[in-house]
C-alpha cells in the first residue's frame, strides 16, 4: 500500500518532501517475494552448481530445461543466482605469457620411458584466489614419483619466485636429467635458464596452448585444488601459504596414489621399484574422470 496519493491536490514532490522521502520513492516498485516455483527452481540451480561449478547462467538455463522441463529465460536464471549468491568458476587469470624475444625450447618427452627419480622434473605456476585477490603458486615435480620437491607462493607473476623454488629443489634433491615447463616468460627469463644451464639440465618446454604435455603437474593442480583450495575458501595470503604447506606435507607423505600402486610419493622417490612410466599425456582422462566422480560425491555428501 502506498503512503502517497496521486489523486491528491499536493504535488507528488510535496508529499515526498512533508514525508522526508526522495522522490523516486514514489515510483518505484516494491520488492516481488519469492514464489514457491522460485524456490523449486533456486533448490535445481544450486543442485546443478553443485555438481558443474564452473557452469554459468546459459549452459544452467539449458539443463534446467533438459534435466527438469523448466522453461525459464536467462536473465531469470541469472536473477535467481545473484539472489543465491552464485557465481561461476570463471577461466583462470593467464599464468603462462611467452615473450617473443624469449628463446624456446623443443618437447622433450614425447613417448620418453621415465624409469627413475630425477629423470624428469617439470614446473607450472597456478593461481589461488582468495577474498583479497590473487596469489600465485609454482612448485616443481618429479615425474617418476609425482612428489613436489620444492613450491614457493607470490602475490606477483615475477620469475623470482619460480627461480627460489628450482634453486631450492636442486638444493635439496640434486639435478634432474630433464627439466619441463610451459613458454611462460618465468621459465623463459635469463635467470631461469641460468640455472639449468649452469648445472647442464636439458631443457623441455610444451607446445604452445598444449597443457596435456605437462600432464604430472596438471594432475597435481586438480588435486590442491580439489581437495584443498575450493574446500577451505582461503581469505589471505597467509592463510594460503598455512594451507598449501600443510596439503603438500599430507601429499607427499600421506596420501596414497593409484598409479603409485597406493604409495605415497616421497616413499616413491626415496625406494624406486615401480614399473617404468611412459610419458603419454594422453591417458590421464581416466584418473580426471575418476577424480570428478569421487569429488562429487563428497560434495554431495558435505552439503545434504
Amino acid at each position: 500500500m502506498s503512503l502517497l496519493d496521486f489523486d491528491s491536490r499536493l504535488s507528488v514532490r510535496k508529499q515526498c518532501s512533508t514525508m522526508n522521502l526522495p522522490r523516486n520513492a514514489a515510483y518505484r516498485k516494491p520488492k516481488q517475494e519469492i514464489t514457491d516455483d522460485d524456490l523449486k527452481i533456486m533448490d535445481n540451480i544450486i543442485r546443478i552448481h553443485l555438481e558443474f561449478p564452473f557452469y554459468g547462467c546459459r549452459r544452467i538455463r539449458h539443463l534446467l530445461k533438459e534435466n527438469y522441463k523448466i522453461k525459464i529465460s536467462k536473465s531469470k536464471v541469472l536473477a535467481l543466482m545473484s539472489q543465491l549468491g552464485i557465481r561461476s568458476i570463471g577461466p583462470k587469470p593467464n599464468t603462462s605469457r611467452a615473450v617473443k624475444e624469449h628463446k624456446k625450447y623443443a618437447y622433450l618427452l614425447k613417448n620418453l620411458t621415465i624409469d627413475k627419480p630425477n629423470h624428469v622434473w617439470s614446473t607450472d605456476i597456478t593461481y589461488v584466489p582468495t577474498r583479497a585477490g590473487f596469489c600465485y603458486l609454482v612448485a616443481i615435480i618429479d615425474w617418476y614419483s609425482r612428489a613436489v620437491l620444492s613450491y614457493r607462493i607470490s602475490n606477483t607473476m615475477e620469475s623470482s619466485f619460480c627461480v627460489e623454488a628450482l634453486e631450492e629443489a636442486i638444493a635439496k634433491y640434486g639435478v634432474p636429467e630433464i627439466f619441463n615447463s610451459d613458454q611462460g616468460s618465468q621459465f623463459t627469463s635469463s635467470r631461469f635458464i641460468e640455472v639449468l644451464e649452469k648445472k647442464k639440465i636439458a631443457i623441455s618446454m610444451d607446445g604452445k596452448g598444449r597443457a596435456t604435455d605437462n600432464a604430472i603437474t596438471e594432475r597435481f593442480w586438480r588435486s590442491i585444488k580439489y581437495e584443498d583450495i575450493l574446500l577451505r575458501q582461503y581469505k589471505t595470503m597467509e592463510e594460503v601459504k598455512h594451507g598449501v604447506k600443510e596439503y603438500i606435507n599430507f601429499y607427499n607423505n600421506r596420501r596414497p596414489h593409484s598409479s603409485l600402486g597406493y604409495r605415497n610419493p616421497m616413499k616413491v622417490y626415496a625406494n624406486f621399484s615401480l614399473p617404468t612410466f611412459i610419458a603419454n599425456p594422453g591417458e590421464c582422462n581416466i584418473s580426471e574422470v575418476k577424480m570428478d566422480q569421487i569429488w562429487k560425491s563428497v560434495l554431495k555428501k558435505l552439503v545434504s
